[in-house]
């Protein structure tokens, strides 16, 4: 699947957003490894540290089927242009992270930009069992 696709249903996603405290929507669409696409919306909530953002949603979708490895995350929000992930979500891609990488693509005026997720967070937080 292409970024251009990618995006398209990040957009769409971004339409079922409930978002009624924030009049903030985004949407995301997650394309996994094996070439699956899942999409999320952001949720939110009157205890307002209980909302979901649409990245997270997104990568529920994926777990909840099975998938581990993230190729791609398309991000849309039609308030904002290169709407980037927050904090918590680059951590939560972060763990599962295909080994190439995971690019984050975004909108904007100009076209999709594209990042790679370490760029977004460096040295991200990772858990070493023995």
């Amino acid at each position: 699947m292409d970024y251009e696709k990618l995006m398209e249903k990040a957009k769409e996603a971004s339409t079922k957003a409930y978002c009624k405290y924030s009049d903030f929507p985004v949407g995301a669409c997650i394309l996994t490894k094996d070439g699956n696409a899942y999409t999320g919306c952001n949720f939110e909530n009157a205890s307002y540290g209980l909302s979901i953002c649409a990245e997270r949603s997104a990568a529920g979708a994926a777990i909840v089927n099975g998938e581990r490895l993230f190729k791609a995350v398309a991000i849309y929000s039609p308030k904002m242009e290169n709407c980037i992930p927050c904090g918590a979500c680059r951590q939560v891609l972060s763990e599962f992270e295909a080994p190439e990488g995971t690019d984050i693509i975004t909108y904007t005026q100009n076209g999709l930009r594209i990042y790679k997720l370490s760029e977004l967070l460096p040295e991200g937080f990772k858990l070493v069992l023995d």
